[in-house]
């Protein structure tokens, strides 16, 4: 990341082998569509994005959550039984509708339940779309009395309504002494990966990283020793959202919208999309370098253990969920779809690239709106409502929004993988906490800097692509 000529995401390129193949046909246009009344569409990713977008933002709480089938290529809406003017509706927009039993109301409900009785460090839910449940995740770190509390409150909301599951790791945010972007702090370095650069509100070079980087350090620089060259303006972490907006100290410096993919090649960067539940993504980050996967929920809410408070929680809300690797130092990095479009920051999560796991991202299209930045050299990427896809699972504004207090209910789609609650054992997923690096690193929080909330503004498609690993 040279100061005049900033590379996005830099690092890792070691990591990648074959990860980061393009795709000759990635741009194809979407399919023509039948044209037939009730006929889903033949869509791309992108696309259907903003069409479960529109049809969030044109028929509200009546649909019960929407997801991406990746094999026939269509958006396939919720709606509960017996709705006929929806599902009219749903199907001329070129939706495929499946009917349900839990309405977004009563999602709703379950979440602001979970939040009353079971917000304990280690855990996190969010809404499947696929089975249309809220899916309660528990680390390794739920154990005894909370494990119990857990369990008693997810069976208490009832099997067609919640699921539990288990992760082998612990979920942590992904801050790590390293390289890639660095800041020296009392005790050791902090180590994080550069998201996106955009252009901040003022017209000055700046870029976009998680904000649990932000709030541990307020200058940062582009070698492990180096002369800092940015410095933190704006930071959230924890409440809503995990994002911050670093500006350069050169106002010269040129800050492409595109992100580095490793072997010589870069990805351009050309609007910020909201993401869809399965939906195929990309994360590259300064540890592991890139790899993709599905985002599986909307709208998370996770419970970090504290940074600060041994007997604390840092609880996140509005994040992304998918099934895509991340270890410390990735903290920050890209998350972004093959044409090019801009999806989320990295946050935090359990499991390392050996063993998988669950990780979260900040949405960008919510980090743009909060901090008045632009993708680029102010092309942007942020126009639209926004409403993101998903039943809520919560009260947070937005596709399903509203109340954020405390620890934050959440909306959205969730992860489809969980097995049901299980006595004694639930589905074990995930891998293993990642190891520690450098000594005298520091991750999660430190001193608070800045704020910002808002909410998430639909998006466009970009253009370019290409595949990576798991």
């Amino acid at each position: 990341m040279p100061k005049r000529k900033a590379a996005i995401a830099v690092g890792g390129v070691a990591a990648l082998g074959a990860a980061a193949l393009l795709l000759p046909n990635a741009n194809a246009s979407q399919d023509k569509a039948s044209g037939a009344a009730g006929t889903a569409r033949t869509l791309k990713a992108a696309d259907a994005s903003d069409l479960a977008a529109q049809l969030q933002k044109a028929l509200g709480d009546a649909l019960a959550g929407s997801y991406y089938d990746s094999a026939k290529r269509q958006l396939v809406v919720n709606v509960v039984s017996g709705d006929k003017n929806v599902i009219v509706q749903a199907e001329k927009a070129g939706a495929a509708v499946r009917q349900v039993g839990n309405s977004t109301a009563q999602l709703r409900s379950a979440a602001r339940t979970l939040k009353a009785r079971a917000t304990v460090p280690g855990t996190a839910w969010a809404v499947d779309p696929r089975t249309n449940k809220v899916v309660v995740t528990a680390d390794s770190t739920v154990t005894g009395a909370k494990w119990d509390r857990v369990r008693s409150t997810v069976r208490g909301l009832g099997s067609d309504m919640a699921t539990l599951k288990r992760s082998a790791g612990a979920f942590k945010t992904f801050v790590s002494g390293g390289d890639a972007i660095f800041s020296q702090v009392p005790g050791g370095n902090v180590r994080c990966s550069l998201g996106f650069n955009v252009t901040a509100s003022d017209g000055s070079p700046a870029f976009l990283t998680a904000g649990h980087c932000g709030v541990a350090a307020k200058q940062w620089s582009d070698s492990q020793n180096g002369q800092p060259i940015a410095t933190v303006d704006q930071a959230t972490f924890p409440g809503q959202g995990d994002f911050s907006l670093v500006k350069y100290d050169d106002p010269s410096t040129q800050a492409p919208s595109e992100v580095n993919a490793g072997n010589g090649q870069t990805v351009q960067i050309n609007q910020a999309v909201d993401a869809t539940v399965g939906q195929t993504v990309f994360r590259m980050g300064s540890t592991t370098g890139l790899h993709d996967g599905q985002v599986t929920g909307l709208d998370a809410t996770v419970n970090f253990q504290s940074e600060t408070d041994p007997n604390g929680v840092d609880t996140v809300t509005g994040l992304i969920q998918t099934d895509v690797c991340a270890e410390a130092g990735d903290s920050g990095g890209s998350l972004f779809t093959q044409d090019g479009g801009a999806v989320g920051l990295t946050s935090g999560g359990s499991g390392d690239c050996t063993s998988g796991g669950e990780t979260f991202f900040q949405p960008v299209t919510a980090a743009l709106q909060a901090t008045g930045a632009t993708l680029g050299a102010g092309a942007g990427g942020q126009a639209g409502a926004g409403d993101q896809s998903g039943a809520g699972a919560g009260d947070q504004s937005g596709a399903g929004a509203g109340d954020q207090a405390g620890a934050g209910d959440q909306s959205g789609a969730g992860d489809g993988s969980g097995a049901g609650d299980q006595a004694g054992g639930d589905q074990i997923g995930g891998g293993a906490d990642p190891s520690a690096t450098a000594g005298g690193e520091q991750s999660g929080a430190g001193n608070r800097s800045g704020a910002g909330t808002g909410h998430r503004p639909g998006a466009g498609a970009g253009s370019s692509s290409l595949t990576g690993t798991r």
